[in-house]
């Protein structure tokens, strides 16, 4: 009877320490993580601004961890040297979710990613998801830039106008959007007026293009990305100093696809994408992914709010520009 007793008192007290172990583990073990693969770098405005956004919606329940791809500024033969690091990160990590930031992010990391059974949700995506892999495991956000609305837009605030010129380097992102949204088209014709496009790989063909726009008839400059153009040196620009020095050599005025090219010192405005907008989009579809249930192949891909009314007071001071009623009303105005 004794050894009975003993025994049961040896098995009581090896399953209070097995609980006690497993209370622990559960105390200390920090909230599920999500780790977030940039395609581009830390400095760049568009991911800083999406990357906060998914922080305010959601590091008071999340551990939020990540990698960056630095696609902007390093050759096209070390990007998959820089993928599978991020790949190696998330074996590791084995997070709850990953985040896929811009094309690049969903080219090279997406597909292996699906194959490990880990949801994942992407943003700022202007290419078709489809072209990238069939993903049975991730969703996302879509991005458009919206040239055909900017076009109606400089047209009302430039009577008369009948050429626009829109620049892009010739990063990955830019050739999307070429084909996406431009259709691979780099000329065609809106309400008479004749939109241009131009991809060039250096910060100093860039600046010809923008000195010589007048003398081609054109009578506005669309900004397009400009992340990756070299200088003599071989290094990518700043992207700050290409905005502004654009800025301040247009000779005509300069407009803008998204926020960050908006200032004193940057472009004029017009009808931007804002990367917030990206990330509470992306924050939203990661709950209804993690918090309720939702497999990412029951969501479809769409697309975040179509851009705001963004404007600089110094730039439309500057070219005696005036908005149109209804979009003075709507607007907001930086410096």
């Amino acid at each position: 009877m004794d050894k009975t007793l003993e025994r049961i008192k040896l098995c009581a007290q090896k399953l209070a320490l097995a609980l006690l172990l497993a209370f622990a583990a559960s105390a200390w073990a920090g909230p599920r993580t999500i780790f977030i693969v940039e395609s581009y770098h830390e400095g760049m405005v568009w991911d800083h601004d999406y990357k906060q956004a998914l922080r305010l919606k959601l590091a008071d329940r999340y551990r939020i961890t990540g990698t960056a791809l630095d696609t902007k500024r390093l050759p096209e033969f070390r990007h998959r040297e820089m993928a599978n690091k991020a790949l190696a990160q998330i074996r590791e990590q084995q997070p709850a979710l990953v985040v896929l930031g811009d094309d690049a992010a969903l080219r090279l990391v997406g597909p292996d990613l699906d194959k490990m059974g880990i949801p994942g949700v992407y943003l700022g995506i202007n290419n078709n998801p489809r072209a990238y892999g069939p993903f049975k495991n991730i969703t996302g956000v879509l991005e458009r830039p919206l040239m055909k609305r900017n076009t109606v837009l400089v047209r009302e605030m430039l009577p008369g106008i009948r050429k626009i010129l829109v620049l892009f380097d010739r990063n990955e992102a830019s050739r999307v959007i070429f084909q996406e949204t431009f259709s691979g088209q780099s000329s065609y014709s809106i309400g008479g007026v004749q939109v241009e496009l131009k991809m060039v790989d250096s910060f100093e063909r860039w600046q010809l293009a923008v000195s010589g726009a007048a003398r081609e008839g054109y009578g506005a400059i669309v900004a397009g990305l400009y992340q990756s153009l070299l200088g003599r040196d071989g290094q990518v620009t700043d992207e700050n100093q290409v905005i502004s020095w654009t800025s301040a050599n247009t000779p005509v005025p300069l407009f803008g696809f998204w926020d960050f090219q908006v200032g004193a010192d940057k472009a004029i405005g017009g009808l931007v994408l804002n990367a917030t907008h990206q990330g509470e989009a992306a924050a939203r579809l990661i709950e209804q992914i993690l918090e309720h249930g939702t497999a990412p192949s029951a969501i479809f891909p769409y697309t975040a709010p179509q851009g705001e009314y963004l404007f600089s007071r110094t730039q439309l001071k500057r070219f005696k520009l005036q908005l149109p009623a209804d979009v003075a009303r709507r607007a907001h105005f930086v410096g």
